[in-house]
Parts: structure tokens; sequence; C-alpha cells
């Protein structure tokens, strides 16, 4: 695994304009005045390890038939976020899956 250094910050200290459009399904809108003081993080650097490291040893498997896998049209229609597929037609496959993300908000700050 390649380790990289971690950026610094971006800090602006200007406040960002953005595009105000209504979204009813959304809710009352916040002061964006409100909003910038509502934010948290101290602008420390995150370390953030995924370690998988298993092994499928020793395992015997006798007379077994594996199946077929397949993703159909529209399997996602309905989802949203940060979608993860695993599939396996093996014996004695061992899955490992993990998942960072990092959401970095720029701009805004104090008024």
């Amino acid at each position: 695994m390649e380790l990289r250094p971690l950026q610094d910050p971006v800090i602006e200290t200007a406040p960002m304009q953005v595009p105000f459009k209504p979204v009813s399904e959304l809710g009352r809108t916040i002061d964006p005045g409100r909003l910038a003081g509502l934010r948290g993080g101290d602008g420390t650097q995150v370390e953030n390890l995924v370690d998988v490291d298993g092994s499928v040893d020793g395992n015997t498997a006798h007379h077994v038939t594996t199946g077929t896998n397949s993703i159909a049209d529209g399997a996602f229609n309905n989802a949203s976020g940060i979608n993860t597929v695993i599939q396996n037609t093996g014996n004695n496959v061992l899955i490992q899956n993990a998942m960072i993300v990092t959401v970095d908000f720029t701009g805004g700050g104090p008024p």
C-alpha cells in the first residue's frame, strides 16, 4: 500500500458566493452566516488505515457446484450515495472490502 503525505488544508479568506436555488424537498434554508458558525473540525490532519490482510489456508471443497453472478439493467435505479458490489462464484474465497471517503469542505468560514 502506498502512503501519500496529507495536504495542507485550503483556507479562503473571502466568503464563497453560492447561487441561491430553493429546493422544497430539503426543507427551510439556513442563513449562510449561521451555517458558518455551525461548521466543525479544527483543521488537524486525519490518518485513516484500512487493514485488510486476511488469508484462506488449508480449506478444501468437494463435490460443490458454483453459480453465476449477474447485475441486471436498472439494478441501481434507486441507489444513492456510494455503492459497492461484491460478487463471488467460488468456494473457499476470502472477500475483503474497505472504503475510506474523505470529504473536504473549503470556503466559507466565520463571517
